[in-house]
């Protein structure tokens, strides 16, 4: 989004020195990155070992002997303090629409959530994964829990952009505990951010065309007009589906702007 430098929505954060102070990081002010390098990391082991036959007396057979360690990130406490960090998501409003004077408008989640739903009801997607495509529009704004929502008229270079969300996903990762699922969110995060597969590709257009359908209802619902957003997408799109679900919102536009000055 294009937007006035001036205005500033990036949430702060403080350090703290364990997990237990998470649910006071929404309410701090401090400029410094989180860092939770001395929390807590609980581990939890499953032993699997020797059971006797089912009548309780016969032969005892061998089940597996080996110590598995379950995840940090299945504990309940990473659990609830990586979705109270994500509950930023839900609150920091999407700042090209507060520089352009809309009231109320749309979250970072609400965003994500709507591209989730385009990634659930897009037609054939010949050669793509759905669950994929739906879990990566989940994850793809996911950092912005901790460095806000940062657009090109704030004035920072891509790289240095990706390096924030990276170390702030890095971040998330370690409150949610390591493991499986912390592991499967930076691949998805990566996979999007590198434009790396055709999943990223539907993705990314997805990204551009909730961004433009929400310009349309915005202009329908406040009487502006945002021409920048339909500007900055135009031509951009990656894919056949993505360059049909913006020219049909193009065309209702169009057609609302006839109307208007009818």
């Amino acid at each position: 989004m294009a937007v006035n430098p001036s205005t500033r929505c990036t949430p702060s954060v403080s350090r703290y020195p364990s997990r237990r102070s998470l649910l006071a990081l929404c309410k701090q002010t401090s400029s410094r990155p989180v860092s939770l390098s001395g929390a807590r990391s609980p581990r939890i082991i499953s032993v699997q070992a020797q059971k006797s036959g089912s009548d309780g007396v016969g032969p005892k057979r061998s089940i597996n002997m080996a110590v598995t360690e379950v995840p940090v990130g299945s504990s309940s406490s990473s659990a609830i303090d990586f979705l109270t960090l994500c509950h930023r998501l839900k609150t920091t409003k999407r700042k090209g629409w507060i520089n352009h004077g809309i009231k109320g408008p749309e979250s970072i989640a609400d965003h994500m959530y709507r591209m989730a739903l385009m990634a659930l009801i897009a037609g054939d997607l010949p050669g793509a994964n759905r669950e994929r495509c739906i879990k990566i529009a989940i994850v793809h704004d996911i950092a912005e829990a901790i460095v806000g929502d940062i657009t090109p008229s704030d004035g920072v270079p891509k790289e240095e952009k990706s390096r924030r969300e990276q170390a702030a996903l890095n971040e998330m990762c370690k409150v949610l505990g390591g493991g499986m699922r912390a592991e499967e969110i930076q691949e998805l995060w990566a996979e999007y951010e590198n434009n790396a597969s055709l999943e990223a590709n539907l993705v990314k257009d997805f990204d551009k065309v909730e961004m433009i359908l929400q310009a349309l209802e915005y202009e329908m619902e406040h009487g502006k007009v945002l021409d920048e957003f339909f500007l900055s997408t135009a031509g951009k799109f990656q894919t056949e589906i993505g360059k049909s679900w913006a020219a049909e919102i193009n065309s209702r536009r169009k057609s609302g702007l006839e109307n208007n000055s009818n």
